[in-house]
């Protein structure tokens, strides 16, 4: 040891005597500091303006633009040019001979390179560290762990990319050769996990030997035991060539049983890396403080409950627009979704099915417009040189039916006892599915989750109504990621006829146009007495209906309709901020207040209420007190103008507009929630977009929900918020500090350099 100690020693001052180990210290410091400078800058300003920061430390230093994320990408210009000349230089001045001649082994000079190249890295993070103790000394709150995690990330990358240098260096003389050997090498390492993705095997290999993404998850704050060994094996692999090129250099061995080492070498490395990626082998470590990079724990919750097999099968059809987003190609991608899940289930297993069924395609139908389903798949193959099974749905109709989801791709999620659902993709940017939408998925497998019943029958708005009067969006719309029925509900119409069904958990009541007959009233009081759960919609014009059903609850729909005159809008247009009733009510309103949003409602009834029917009743939106009332003459706000008449008994103030009402029954605590208006959820509404007015309808409709299925769907995303919202510099102090790290740590590094350098030549 005390050997490879004196050969690190001895080739750090060659190191630290040379001048391009110095310019790479002070440009690294130099790009480093002006990287960190205009984040940090910028948090300080956008603070002097009154906003909070979000996540500091973590904005900061990692995510996409953070300091640490910078680093990462341009940290391979750097290592090269410090290994170009590590053994190439030995071999150009002869001094190589005299490393052979000497009685130090080949393992002991290549580790003392090596350990001073590793010495030279802390060196590298020494100068992080700088920025990051800053960090941590005025960030208020800061997440401490994530900035180590990712100083640590680095450091195993610089490792990484020395150990490649050191065995690129021993092949060759000439230092250009061995840096552009060592950038080769390392664009292999990033370009090589898209190779062989459709063949099964190799696709595990190639993507484990990749080395994008390795660090960045340190940078985030995830800690893997596959990460570690992935560097750990990459280390010991170049260091196991260059130490197999000496000793072939110094002890003369045929061509093959150099191979043979080589290739020995590199079977165990794969093996070993290949052990080490299985999930039931890896261990974890979020080191961030609200655990971002784990699921929530209402997903946990879910995932304790998920025993037995579980297996996720993707039918592609690849005549369908989505087809992309399973290509064998993109598995392992795919495969990242799920991270998270089989964190909680390593046996979770993952197929895919390819096959062929026209549909819609606005596409291939201008294309293929003259062809067949057959003729269109055969025409795709040969275009794009698919080498993958794809068969006819007739082939796998047997086996699972997809008519249901007209044949779009799509996921079946199914236990070893058989249960399935689906889980789709949609309509946006982003098409995969979210935490969100896959716990809810999976939440259906293993509980019971809530039957929503849209009463029918008297002219009510329905659940999957495609006008803009109707629900679809908001109920039923699959390809829509935040419809109800991809977060956890599934719907049913009901007929008050019968008595309400038992498995209904939640009974909607959207705008009757007609009047319930007493027999229907009877049914639904009965299931109001048993304690069930109930929206309920109402309209102007419809107060008659509505009063039918709220009077016994001790609510009751005004005559006539809000209104609030405005320049921009129509006057029957309210929208309205939470109360902090609301805010207490769901973090989700709470939210919406934060972002300025407000829920909008294109026409709405004022509601009263009396507290003597045994309802805790909470208003949680109210029309404004001033310049608002309710209107009861006017009703075509087209071509007349609404105006405050008191003797007609208009009087401006403010009304409930969204009511909560709940009660103990039993055991249970019955939810009820009352809204003045029936649009605010419609497909009309939900679509309109009106300048300068942020619409929060969808918090509302999340939050009322979610509250009336007793907390159980939409799945509750919410995490504890970040501390870290502040910095402890002010504008002043900032102006003085930003020189020093920009350009006065660099100066100092620069000075270091050049003191070195005159007292060697004075010697």
């Amino acid at each position: 040891m005390k050997t490879i100690y004196n050969i690190a020693r001895a080739e750090l001052k060659v190191l630290f005597y040379s001048p391009v180990a110095w310019l790479i210290l002070i440009v690294f410091t130099f790009q480093v500091a002006n990287s960190f400078c205009g984040i940090f800058g910028g948090d300080i300003n956008v603070q002097h303006m009154g906003y909070p920061l979000n996540d500091a430390t973590m904005s900061l230093y990692g995510g996409i633009f953070g300091v640490f994320t910078q680093v990462l990408k341009y940290m391979y210009l750097y290592i090269p040019l410090l290994t170009m000349s590590i053994m190439s230089r030995e071999y150009s001045t002869g001094s190589i001979k005299l490393l052979y001649s000497s009685p130090l082994s080949n393992v002991q000079i290549i580790l003392g390179k090596y350990l001073s190249l590793m010495i030279f890295g802390l060196a590298i993070i020494a100068i992080l560290l700088v920025f990051g103790v800053f960090g941590m000394l005025t960030i208020d709150h800061a997440d401490t762990p994530v900035i180590l995690s990712g100083l640590l990330g680095i450091y195993l990358l610089i490792c990484a990319y020395a150990a490649i240098g050191l065995f690129m260096s021993s092949l060759t003389a000439y230092n250009i050769v061995s840096a552009l050997g060592t950038f080769l090498i390392l664009g292999l390492l990033g370009w090589i996990n898209g190779v062989g993705q459709d063949i099964n095997f190799v696709r595990d290999i190639t993507y484990w030997m990749a080395m994008s993404g390795r660090s960045g998850s340190f940078v985030d704050g995830m800690i893997t035991s596959e990460d570690i060994l992935y560097f750990i094996i990459v280390i010991c692999l170049f260091l196991a060539f260059t130490i197999i090129k000496l000793q072939s250099a110094r002890q003369r061995t045929s061509r093959l049983a150099n191979f043979a080492r080589y290739a020995g070498a590199f079977i165990v490395a794969v093996l070993l890396g290949y052990c080490s990626a299985k999930p039931a082998m890896k261990f974890y470590a979020d080191v961030t403080r609200t655990k971002v990079n784990t699921l929530t724990k209402s997903s946990q919750e879910v995932m304790q409950k998920l025993t037995g097999d579980f297996t996720i099968h993707t039918y592609v059809n690849m005549l369908d627009g989505n087809y992309f987003l399973g290509m064998p190609g993109g598995y392992k991608t795919n495969e990242k979704m799920f991270d998270q899940y089989i964190r909680f289930k390593p046996d979770l297993k993952i197929d895919y099915t390819y096959y062929y069924k026209q549909v819609p395609n606005e596409v291939y139908d201008r294309m293929f417009k003259k062809l067949n389903e057959k003729q269109r798949i055969d025409t795709l193959i040969r275009m794009n040189k698919w080498r993958f099974n794809i068969v006819p749905y007739n082939a796998i109709s047997s086996t699972v039916d997809l008519k249901s989801e007209d044949y779009r791709f799509v996921r079946v999620l199914e236990r070893g006892n058989g249960k399935k659902t689906f889980l789709r993709v949609y309509d946006d940017m982003m098409r995969n599915p979210f935490e969100s939408q896959i716990t809810a998925a999976i939440k259906r497998l293993v509980t019971d989750l809530p039957v929503v019943g849209f009463v029918a029958g008297h002219g009510e708005r329905e659940s999957n109504g495609a006008t803009d009067r109707g629900y679809s969006i908001v109920a039923q719309d699959k390809s829509f990621r935040y419809s109800l029925i991809n977060n956890g509900f599934d719907f049913k119409d009901v007929l008050l006829d019968k008595p309400v069904p038992d498995n209904i958990r939640l009974l909607v009541i959207a705008e009757p146009k007609k009047s319930y007959t007493p027999e229907e009233l009877t049914n639904l009081n009965d299931y109001i007495k048993k304690g069930g759960n109930m929206f309920i919609l109402g309209e102007p014009g419809r107060q008659e209906q509505m009063n039918a059903i709220t009077t016994q609850l001790g609510v009751h729909f005004e005559p006539g309709i809000l209104v609030k005159p405005s320049k921009t809008n129509d006057a029957s247009l309210l929208a309205m901020k939470p109360n902090k009733a609301a805010m207490a009510f769901s973090y989700q309103l709470a939210d919406m207040q934060k972002r300025e949003m407000m829920v909008t409602m294109p026409t709405a009834g004022g509601l009263t209420y009396e507290n003597d029917k045994g309802f805790n009743i909470t208003p949680l939106f109210c029309s404004d007190t001033t310049g608002a009332w309710n209107e009861l003459q006017t009703t075509n706000f087209v071509d007349d103008t609404a105006s405050l008449d008191p003797a007609t008994g208009e009087k401006e103030g403010s009304y409930p507009v969204v009511l909560t009402m709940s009660r103990k029954v039993g055991h249970n605590e019955q939810r009820i929630m009352v809204t003045g208006d029936a649009d605010w959820l419609s497909n009309g509404e939900l679509s309109m977009n009106r300048k300068d007015l942020r619409s929060g309808n969808f918090s509302l409709i999340t939050a009322a929900f979610f509250w009336l299925s007793n907390n159980e769907v939409p799945i509750d995303m919410k995490r504890d918020t970040p501390p870290d919202q502040s910095v402890r510099v002010g504008e002043g102090a900032w102006n003085i500090i930003e020189p020093l790290l920009k350009w006065l740590f660099p100066a100092a590094l620069l000075l270091c350099s050049i003191l070195i350098w005159v007292r060697r030549r004075g010697r």
